[in-house]
Parts: C-alpha cells; sequence; structure tokens
C-alpha cells in the first residue's frame, strides 16, 4: 500500500487551522487502505479515482486561497491547475471528467507530496488571516468533506467492479443485527413555514435565503424503506411494469437492464450485496440504498404513496438533532433504523431522494467570481436529496443542507422514505 507522505506542518493555535488539518488528514487516512492501482481506477464518468480526489482538493485551496493571498505565488506544478480543476471555467480550461482515469501520472506519491506541500503554505497563512480569506477556507474546507463522501462512493463502485469482489477495508464495525422499528406515520399540519438557512453557522449559498412558504397538510413515514420492503416491490413485478414509472425512468431502467438496487447480486437463490467491506448477506430490516429517483418514484407509486417534497422534509426534522450512522462510526454501510415513535434515521445512513426538482430558493443570487460556480451552474436537471448517508463526514450536514444529483444517479448511498397529502 502506498503511505500519505505526513505533511510537516505543525498545527498553530488557530481553531481553523486545526480544523484544516483535521480534515485535511482525514482524507489521506480515507484513502490509505488503498494501493496506487487502486486509486487510479475511473469506472464511469460520473466516478473520479480516489487520487483526482486528493489532488483536487489540494488544488482548491492552491487556487481560490494561496494565489490570491501571495502576489508572488507559483504553482507547485505548472500543469495541475488544467489536470485538477474540476468545473470552474472561469478559472480555466480542465482536463475532461471522463478520462480523469486515464492519468497515470502524477504518481499517487507525488499528489501526497503535493497536498503537503500546500498544507505547509496553508498553515503558514492561517497563523493570521482575514476574514474574507477565513471564508473561503471554511468553504474549502467543507469542500473536501465533500470529496471524502465522494472518493468512498467512488471506490466501492471501482472495487464493485472487480470479480474478486475486493473489500476496501476487512474491519469495518459492525453492530448486532437489529429489526427495523415498525413504519409509522407522522402527521403534520398545514401553516406558514420558514425554510432555508438562518444565517448561523455555515451553510453554503444553495441552502437561502430563508423564506416563507404555505406549508400543505403532509403525512410522512417515520423511517426509511428497508431492504425487505423494497424486495416485495421487486416480487411483485417492480422492475417490470411500466405503470408504475416515469416515462425517463422506464427507458433507462430498460436501456441499463435495472433488476434490484445498484449492488445487489443473486448468490444461491437469494440476494446478496456489495459493500465496502465485501460482499456480505442481504439485510430485510436495513434501509435500502443505491437506488435512483425513478425507482424511488417507482417504489412510491407501487406503495401507493409519493416522495416527499424536500420543504416537507425540512419541517418534519425541525427541531431534531443532526445525530446518525455518519463515516465517523467506521460502519460504512447503512443499519437497521432504531425503534421508536418518531421520526427516526433523518440523518445518516441514506440520503432521501426528495421529489423536488434542485433549483434556487426566492431571491438566490451566486456570490460572485468564480466560486459562484460552485452550486447555481447546476440547478438543472437535478433531484434533491436531504439528510446525509454513512458516508458523510459527521458535523457536515444540517436540516438545511441541499445535496442533488441527476434521477439516474444510483451510485451514491440514496434511498427512499415516503410521504403522502395529509
Amino acid at each position: 500500500m502506498v503511505t500519505a507522505a505526513a505533511s510537516t506542518a505543525t498545527a498553530p493555535a488557530s481553531d481553523l487551522a486545526e480544523r484544516y488539518l483535521t480534515v485535511r488528514r482525514r482524507s489521506a487516512e480515507l484513502a490509505r487502505p488503498l494501493s496506487a492501482e487502486d486509486a487510479a481506477i475511473q469506472t464511469m464518468d460520473d466516478v473520479s479515482p480516489t487520487k483526482w480526489h486528493l489532488a483536487h482538493t489540494t488544488w482548491f485551496f492552491e487556487t481560490f486561497v494561496l494565489a490570491k493571498a501571495y502576489s508572488d505565488y507559483e504553482q507547485h506544478h505548472p500543469s495541475y491547475g488544467y489536470l485538477f480543476n474540476s468545473y470552474y471555467n472561469s478559472v480555466g480550461t480542465m482536463h475532461p471528467r471522463p478520462r480523469r482515469g486515464l492519468l497515470s501520472r502524477p504518481s499517487l506519491d507525488e499528489v501526497y507530496e503535493y497536498r503537503a506541500a500546500v498544507d505547509g503554505r496553508m498553515v503558514e497563512l492561517l497563523d493570521g488571516i482575514d476574514d474574507a480569506t477565513a471564508a473561503v477556507v471554511r468553504l474549502g474546507i467543507e469542500h473536501e468533506q465533500q470529496h471524502q463522501e465522494l472518493l468512498l462512493t467512488d471506490i466501492k463502485h471501482v472495487l464493485a467492479a472487480n470479480p474478486l469482489d475486493p473489500a476496501y477495508r476487512t474491519d469495518l464495525a459492525t453492530g448486532e443485527p437489529n429489526a427495523a422499528g415498525r413504519q409509522r406515520w407522522l402527521d403534520f399540519d398545514e401553516g406558514l413555514r420558514e425554510l432555508g438557512h438562518d444565517g448561523e453557522g455555515f451553510s453554503f449559498d444553495n441552502e437561502g435565503p430563508r423564506h416563507s412558504r404555505f406549508q400543505q397538510p403532509f403525512r410522512i413515514a417515520s423511517r426509511p424503506v428497508t431492504n425487505g420492503e423494497y424486495r416485495e416491490f421487486i416480487d411483485d413485478g417492480g422492475y417490470r411494469r411500466p405503470e408504475l414509472w416515469l416515462s425517463d425512468g422506464w427507458i433507462r431502467c430498460g436501456r441499463d437492464g435495472w433488476q434490484a438496487p445498484l449492488y445487489w447480486r443473486r448468490h444461491d437463490d437469494d440476494w446478496a450485496v456489495f459493500s465496502l467491506g465485501g460482499l456480505r448477506a442481504l439485510a430485510d430490516d436495513e434501509p435500502v440504498c443505491h437506488v435512483s429517483f425513478y425507482e424511488a418514484d417507482a417504489f412510491a407509486t407501487w406503495a401507493e404513496r409519493r416522495l416527499p417534497g424536500e420543504d416537507e422534509w425540512e419541517v418534519a426534522v425541525d427541531g431534531l438533532a443532526a445525530d446518525g450512522n455518519y463515516a465517523d462510526d467506521d460502519a460504512l454501510h447503512p443499519q437497521a433504523a432504531p425503534t421508536g415513535d418518531g421520526f427516526v434515521q433523518a440523518y445518516g445512513d441514506v440520503w432521501e431522494w426528495t421529489r423536488s426538482p434542485y433549483g434556487p430558493y426566492p431571491g438566490y443570487r451566486p456570490v460572485e467570481g468564480a466560486l459562484g460556480e460552485y452550486n447555481g451552474k447546476f440547478m438543472a436537471n437535478q433531484m434533491v436529496l436531504r439528510g446525509g448517508s454513512c458516508a458523510t463526514p459527521a458535523g457536515h450536514v444540517r436540516a438545511t443542507y441541499r445535496n442533488f444529483f441527476p434521477p439516474d444517479a444510483r451510485w451514491q448511498f440514496s434511498g427512499i422514505r415516503l410521504a403522502d397529502d395529509g
């Protein structure tokens, strides 16, 4: 295995510097179980190699912090801006996303050297920093946490493509198998609601502005849909019944041969599932995951329910602590929902598809400059997910956090919670 080069930087007293170094070290820890060969593979356009994630997050700090702070700053490598820019067109041209897996150079060791060099300069800078620069650093830290989750979901896709069914790690945390609590229905009355981030603490620009919305009465399930419940949909011909599906979803289902969630496999006349811990028996009480919006919507139609709106989801979690099974719990796999009468498993385990298209809130304006490309330009042809997953870093999500993916995306830890009109 390739070991991350240790940064020579020592943490100063600054809380921001401590936070920066903690998150940067966490990325290296997540990559440590992987070989250089593992870290270089790209299995589809949406997946990026681990090596690219490690370099891109470093490029972000180099480009948007160091190069802005020092007029005489010289890039670590003159080609890295081209190789590791993701989608910031106003910064410059970039290597095509589908071809990231063709980059045998720089080596993984060279990427770690790049990270150590940038970290050293960043720590020097963070010892005395103005508020505007600090805000960009905070954004970069949250951006790196997003890529930590992508690193895990992407390497799962890479390893699942290997006939050897290799595990990312064989020492992942496992708990006692639990029976999921009974699904209950929670009722919410109509009324005027305040939605979006209130401005306290960090948020991405797409979480605001805070705004009012009149909420119709609705009902929402107390927990996500389980594997066992999803089995019933499959057994009842769910993937063979076009009347259950949106038109685009039915086309995609037939074109790609969907018959079950991604990573479900027939094994000895039953279902097994590929996980980051390797192939395991499918547990009926765990939340179903790795389903697209189209599959989630088809299941909801089959169940004679619907998916919640993102506004309904946000109303339902109001006042709940953002506790859950996150990446830091080291299971890296959804766990059965706890018993309880209220809204459970809102955070962690699986991202929950909503029926809401990803778009701007009233009064939304992207931030000025290249960082305005972070969220706003993706507000088309995407659906919103809420709540975080077992691959999300703890402390990264909140009630107003808006994740978004195309409706056919399956490689994220995405699941289903049902809703209905009140």
